[in-house]
């Protein structure tokens, strides 16, 4: 399949009775007669900018088992998070759907629970990605972060997941799992537990735990990693009184991140389940402090392409052919809609999903095609469609052409005002069917 270079337009996309921006690439239930549901992993790293791994040009350390992991499916280079910060994207993937659309997802990213207030969680009532497949017969478990409400009212387990363990806040010490308030925040289901260990070390070994557990259904496990978020603290850095963090031990965390992935990968192997399950990798926003945004400007927090623009990595062994590279354009909810495709599982009604399946992408069935994504903060609002891009900064318009710019600095709204035009007139229409900005308390 000619992922790395056929590229269709819009309109021939479109002619090929495929949807655009906003719907699944082929219907939900469209997978091949006779293929077996897969299980599936998904994990989630936290904060990790796009040039982080070595298979996306990061040159002062390695990532061996995530560059071997890319080299048994597809990599993607244009993939991009749901936003520039972690509570919006996590709600973008549970619930397959815009962040904005609900409020959780309209807020910055939720602060530690004693300084939460009465800021909204994700409704236990909306569908997500885990209680649609747990209606259709899968095992469900989040192992790692959640950080879309706190209990009683919120949490995994009132959002479809059979089993939780992990943190509900944004980040915690790595060592004592303290949130930034100072309180513990580790959870076995709903009662918070005290557990000693590094956090990754921890949730790996959950991870692989699950995975070796014998059970008569498909599972699907959410593994949302708390690195390499901040505090900065390698395995060894338990003694050390300052979390401001360094190259080596942003080093040190990765390793420890690649090394829990390989584990884990290693554990499906050792189940007898590499072939039967579907694996995703990647970022909920672009990084900071020590993360490498190459070729990109901006970080995690703005719409510039390091803060948005994040690793993903596919792989299902006999479907998705080995050692590809694509240039499909994706977002954070086009993981929901494929992990919901592969399972032969429809989205409730009502609950349209703002993301594609694209499996047949990746299978080599249609070729890459050009779609119009969108992004807001309560700063900046942006749009891609095609190789342009619009970035809305105050009473500043700006537009981008990567094919002439592959970092995304130069502004060439000059040379293409009506470009801008059209790019600002889309974002406008999709901005009116999202909720409004909260308003700022003063």
């Amino acid at each position: 399949m000619k992922l790395e270079s056929e590229k269709i337009t819009r309109r021939e996309f479109v002619s090929s009775a495929i949807a655009v921006a906003g719907a699944s690439a082929i219907p939900l239930n469209a997978m091949p007669p006779g293929l077996e549901r897969p299980n599936i992993l998904f994990i989630l790293a936290d904060d990790m900018g796009y040039g982080d791994l070595s298979c996306y040009g990061r040159p002062d350390y390695s990532t061996p088992n995530l560059d071997r992991f890319a080299e048994q499916g597809v990599r993607f280079t244009d993939a991009y998070a749901a936003a520039p910060v972690c509570t919006p994207t996590r709600c973008g993937f549970i619930t397959g759907r815009y962040p904005a659309r609900l409020p959780v997802g309209n807020n910055d990213p939720l602060p530690a629970k004693k300084f939460a207030g009465a800021r909204p969680g994700l409704p236990p009532d909306h569908p997500t990605v885990a209680s649609l497949l747990k209606g259709a017969g899968y095992e469900t478990a989040l192992v790692g972060k959640w950080h879309l409400g706190y209990l009683p009212e919120y949490g995994p387990l009132q959002s479809g997941f059979d089993h939780f363990y992990g943190i509900m806040s944004s980040g915690v010490n790595y060592f004592t799992h303290r949130d930034g308030a100072g309180d513990l925040d580790f959870y076995e289901d709903k009662v918070p537990v005290d557990r000693i260990g590094y956090i990754t070390d921890l949730l790996t070994e959950r991870a692989v735990q699950f995975i070796a557990s014998h059970r008569k259904k498909p599972f699907y496990l959410s593994l949302h990693y708390t690195a390499p978020h901040g505090p900065w603290q390698g395995p060894q850095d338990e003694q050390t009184s300052s979390s401001s963090g360094s190259r080596k031990i942003y080093a040190a965390m990765m390793k420890s991140l690649d090394d829990g992935i390989g584990k884990v990968l290693r554990a499906l192997i050792a189940a007898g389940l590499d072939k039967k399950t579907l694996v995703i990798f990647t970022s909920d926003n672009g990084g900071e402090g020590f993360s490498y945004h190459w070729p990109f400007t901006g970080k995690k927090g703005d719409l510039l392409e390091g803060g948005i623009r994040v690793p993903a990595i596919v792989r299902w062994s006999g479907v998705i052919p080995h050692k590809q590279k694509t240039d499909q354009v994706a977002i954070t909810m086009d993981w929901t809609a494929t992990i919901l495709a592969a399972a032969q599982t429809s989205p409730a009604p009502g609950y349209q999903l703002d993301g594609q399946d694209l499996l047949p992408v990746m299978r080599g069935q249609v070729p890459t095609h050009d779609r119009t994504l969108f992004w807001r903060t309560n700063k900046q609002g942006a749009a891609r469609s095609g190789n342009w891009k619009y970035l809305k900064e105050g009473d500043q318009d700006l537009i981008f052409d990567f094919s002439a710019d592959v970092m995304g600095i130069g502004d060439f709204e000059g040379k293409h005002p009506d470009v801008l035009a059209r790019l600002r007139s889309e974002y406008q229409q999709w901005e009116a069917q999202m909720l409004p900005l909260p308003t700022k308390k003063k």
